[in-house]
């Protein structure tokens, strides 16, 4: 009867509406994390970023931030490179990104770096994520790759620009090597490559929300170092406003910084600090830091785009 006829027009309708929701892993990452790659990009810290509202004093904290992140990354890669559920995104020449940072720091720091930088706390906890993801997870692994490397792909060039100017680097790119991909000629077919080895992969329903679920985790995780950035620039701002010493020495946590400490009453007496906060009180001093004082925070809008 009539029935008999209905069903098969309401299962063919089951079957087309099916059809439409993606089962492709990149477009499964892409609508999934969408709302989390906006909430990044309105993060304070980005949008002073895109502003070239940058203090390099923070740009550079942020810089050891990412090479810290990085050098988990590419270490929990290397490990998982002939692993069936990571290894066709195994891109060390086009994408990795440890040794580029290493010369933005020495270019920053020096070449005694090692012994003035220090992972902050935020960044840390990212760290300690990618490690477990990579030695008990390693399926959940391109979650943490597809969120920053696609990001360094398509926001790297205007943020570079946007750095340079702001931070006055030379044109050389000495600074901001982390933002150039040597070895990749074209940014949006090489996207498309990745794409396509990303849908190649052979994961089952669930596990590509695991997936999903991890990239949502690593955007939050970006966020978080975003967040303790842009606090550790307010400080520095008031700071230099209060006539105090505009600089960290970029080693974490700002509460460990003698003066800091010293701010908060802290220090003991005779802290090496006191003299040069004393020094920063007079005026002239006082009027040539705020003068090398950059605007406000920002510096590390890596999604964009």
């Amino acid at each position: 009867g009539p029935a008999g006829v209905e069903a098969p027009s309401k299962r063919s309708r089951e079957v087309s509406l099916l059809a439409c929701s993606p089962t492709d892993l990149s477009e499964l990452l892409k609508d999934g994390t969408k709302e989390s790659h906006d909430r990044a990009e309105n993060t304070q810290f980005v949008k002073d970023f895109l502003k070239g509202r940058i203090k390099k004093e923070l740009f550079k904290l942020a810089t050891v931030a990412l090479y810290f992140t990085y050098s988990a990354l590419e270490e929990e890669m290397d490990r998982n490179k002939d692993n069936p559920v990571f290894a066709p995104l195994y891109f060390p020449l086009e994408l990795h990104r440890k040794e580029a940072l290493i010369k933005d720091i020495k270019y920053f720091y020096g070449e005694d770096w090692k012994e003035k930088i220090q992972c902050s706390e935020a960044t840390q906890h990212y760290v300690d994520r990618i490690h477990h993801v990579g030695q008990h997870e390693p399926e959940l692994l391109v979650a943490h790759a597809y969120t920053r490397y696609m990001g360094d792909l398509s926001g790297g060039q205007v943020l570079k620009k946007v750095a340079q100017r702001a931070l006055k680097l030379p044109s050389t790119d000495e600074g901001i090597q982390f933002y150039v991909f040597e070895n990749v000629s074209n940014a949006q077919q090489f996207k498309q490559l990745y794409r396509a080895r990303l849908n190649a992969l052979d994961l089952d329903k669930s596990c590509k929300e695991r997936i999903v679920e991890e990239a949502n985790r690593a955007f939050r995780f970006n966020m978080q170092v975003f967040d303790e950035l842009d606090k550790i620039g307010k400080s520095l701002t008031e700071e230099a406003q209060e006539g105090g010493l505009p600089v960290h020495d970029g080693k974490g946590d700002l509460r460990k910084c003698p003066y800091y400490a010293d701010k908060l009453g802290k220090a003991a007496p005779g802290c090496p600090y006191h003299a040069a906060v004393a020094v920063a009180k007079q005026p002239l001093v006082q009027l040539i830091l705020a003068a090398c004082v950059a605007v406000a925070a920002g510096a590390a809008a890596w999604y964009m785009m």
